[in-house]
């Protein structure tokens, strides 16, 4: 537990023209900048008991809360409060007495949502009798259910009843399960808020809204909702949605649902306290408090960048060289492009590819320009940044060079040979490689301390992990330089060592190894893409097979298969779904059903021992363990929380699952399998006695 970041909640007496009597303005503000947001904890919300207290004695036509610019507030610091059963309680209490005195006010209340809410900020807005939102407010919602956890102040119990049981299984659990926050237009048209103001004069325009709600003027009509069996219909696509996605393996949206429901028939007095109850029941069970390890890890570990060279050694890049010209280096010189906005030039001996390769940038502009995911100003500015040439010339002014091309060693030193003939000494060469050694790639290179892998998780855009490989001769300024250039890209980066396959894709290749192995055996391809549905993964393997590509999973097994002949073999099955040109094992109708391609059926050439489900889920997760136990004691990362990191921020592990090595502590494979647990007892689970 850490020391909270306290939110204060000040209250100022505000004059408003058309009131006899002032509004009382509640600020929410830590007094940090708007990239730390407001959060409640103790103090947090003692503070605003305070304030509230001091709105009454200022006797106010109305009271309303905001929160500090761009920020309204994201709710709970769990870190902060503690998680035992009896703090949990005593939390959830403190929350729901805060907020309930906006809801039970005989003073209208109001919100003005000026920032981002979600979670308990939302929660917050939702216990005011009235809600404004800024037109500019990036994110409004409820991301617990993907935490593995729920609404603990309110929201289960006051959401239903403001906007309907079905409109509140979207948010609560549809959305949160897709990683989708509302914006503000969503947010009035579900209900949440009841009116979209411009973010320009906001402030003063709420104050007016509120004189003519307060007049009489404004009406704000709230409806009824069928509690028969249109909540009914509602608790069943609840259900449906909580178990299509984990499969039961997570507690926390299960006790969402039926939260859901207990708002349908009981009043707030009966509502908090059940909130409360479910909280402490579910943050004492291990599998919610490995959610919250995984959720802190992205939260605080990528940010701290545990053993990474001072952030002051980062060189400046102010201009990039792409070497290649397929489609990786079309995605990467969009990506730096946009993100940058600094010159990026795509090189390659083949001015047709080259022109081919900015033309496909060309057309990803136009198509998020068509779909609204980019202004014209923007795809006219990140069009006139992507340049190609054939001559390597064109890196001569390159702060950043990357080489995109195909995992062959011998191409890749020629082609870090000539790039080093033109670049200047401070320029960084980073390989997008995934198989070749990096150290291996640069090793006739004057200066090898200026290469370092590039790894990015698939597909670049989306995705949000970035290996950064450092082998036994790259220096710390090298390393700085990635590492803020990763930031500036939006990516979490994670520094690896050269090892073979670094870690994601180590660990899935062992992973899908087996799988492999157990459909060479005889395993009937159906039952072993079934076999893991019990932990609630994001998609089966043999959909992670046609997600990543059979050639690409057959390449980097080749590569493992050479450094580590006892644990990864080649499978001639898979080598012939490759030159078949085989992308999926699967045929899908137009109702989305799937069946075995019986191409892939023809040329499997299956053994007559198959692996039960039960089977494979054991062989499958020691494996895992072991091949993670390899990892570590290599030192290819330092920790098992990076290993965690890299699964969750580059294979989409969701958080609700709370990470790999948490599962496996948890079933006992790490000890049995290695001998001992991957992280301390309350960790990733529930501390011992």
């Amino acid at each position: 537990m850490r020391d909270e970041v306290v939110t204060r909640a000040t209250t100022r007496v505000v004059a408003v023209p058309g009131l006899a009597k002032p509004v009382a303005l509640i600020t929410l503000d830590n007094g940090l900048d708007p990239t730390k947001p407001n959060t409640f904890g103790r103090e947090g919300l003692s503070s605003i008991d305070a304030a509230f207290d001091a709105a009454l004695a200022a006797d106010p036509a109305a009271i309303a809360v905001t929160g500090k610019p761009f920020c309204f507030s994201v709710g709970a610091d769990l870190a902060a409060v503690g998680m035992d059963r009896d703090t949990t309680l005593t939390v959830g209490k403190l929350g729901h007495d805060a907020f309930r005195r906006f809801t039970d006010s005989e003073i209208p209340t109001f919100a003005f949502v000026n920032g981002v809410a979600i979670g308990g900020g939302l929660e917050l807005a939702l216990s005011c009798h009235y809600r404004t939102v800024a037109s500019d407010v990036p994110a409004i919602g409820f991301p617990e259910c993907a935490l593995g956890l729920f609404q603990g102040w309110g929201g289960t119990q006051r959401l239903p009843n403001l906007i309907g049981p079905d409109r509140a299984v979207t948010v609560i659990i549809e959305n949160a399960f897709d990683n989708k926050m509302l914006q503000p237009v969503e947010a009035v048209e579900l209900g949440i808020a009841d009116v979209l103001l411009d973010s320009a004069d906001y402030l003063d325009r709420s104050l007016r809204w509120l004189v003519g709600v307060v007049n009489g003027d404004t009406t704000v009509p709230r409806p009824e909702f069928d509690r028969g069996a249109g909540w009914d219909a509602a608790i069943a696509r609840a259900r449906a949605l909580v178990e299509a996605k984990t499969h039961g393996a997570s507690p926390g949206p299960l006790r969402a649902v039926e939260l859901l429901d207990f708002a349908r028939h009981n009043d707030l007095d009966r509502g908090y306290p059940a909130e409360s109850e479910a909280m402490a029941d579910v943050l004492m069970s291990d599998e919610s408090r490995a959610s919250l390890y995984a959720f802190s890890l992205v939260q605080w570990r990528t940010a701290m960048q545990p053993g990474a060279p001072d952030d002051s050694l980062a060189r400046p890049v102010e201009s990039l060289g792409i070497v290649g010209a397929g489609p990786k280096a079309s995605q990467l010189a969009l990506l730096f492009a946009r993100q940058l906005d600094v010159p990026v030039v795509l090189t390659d001996a083949d001015r047709a590819r080259v022109d081919e390769g900015v033309g496909r940038v060309h057309t990803d502009v136009d198509a998020l320009l068509d779909s609204e995911q980019m202004s014209r100003d923007e795809a006219d500015r990140v069009k006139a940044l992507v340049s190609g040439s054939p001559d390597r010339e064109a890196l001569r002014g390159a702060d950043f060079v990357v080489e995109a091309g195909d995992d062959d060693l011998s191409v890749k030193q020629r082609v870090f040979a000539e790039i080093e003939e033109y670049v200047s000494a401070g320029c960084v060469l980073a390989t997008t490689t995934s198989c070749v050694s990096v150290a291996e790639a640069a090793v006739k290179l004057r200066h090898p301390e200026r290469v370092v892998g590039f790894h990015f998780a698939d597909p670049i855009a989306a995705m949000p992990l970035l290996e950064v490989v450092r082998t036994d001769r790259t220096d710390d300024a090298t390393v700085a330089t990635a590492l803020a250039l990763g930031k500036k890209l939006g990516k979490s980066c994670v520094v690896v060592s050269d090892a073979p396959a670094f870690v994601v894709d180590r660990v899935l290749a062992r992973f899908l190894g087996e799988v492999v192995a157990a459909l060479d055996e005889g395993m009937p391809f159906e039952s072993a893409d079934h076999a893991f549905d019990a932990l609630g993964l994001p998609m089966t393997p043999l959909g992670l097979l046609q997600l990543v590509g059979p050639a690409a999973v057959l390449r980097v097994a080749e590569t493992l298969h050479t450094a580590f002949p006892d644990r990864f073999a080649v499978s001639g099955n898979l080598r012939r779904l490759v030159e078949a040109g085989k992308t999926s094992v699967w045929l899908w109708d137009a109702e989305g059903n799937k069946t075995l391609d019986p191409e892939v059926a023809a040329l499997w050439q299956a053994g007559s021992s198959p692996s039960t489900p039960a089977d494979l889920l054991d062989r499958t997760s020691a494996a895992l363990a072991d091949e993670i136990r390899r990892v570590l004691d290599e030192g290819v990362v330092a920790e098992p929380q990076d290993v965690d990191l890299c699964l969750i921020l580059g294979v989409g592990w969701p958080f609700w699952l709370g990470g790999i090595t948490p599962y496996l502590d948890r079933v006992g494979v790490s000890e049995r399998v290695t001998g001992r647990r991957f992280l301390p007892p309350g960790v990733a689970s529930v501390p011992e006695d």
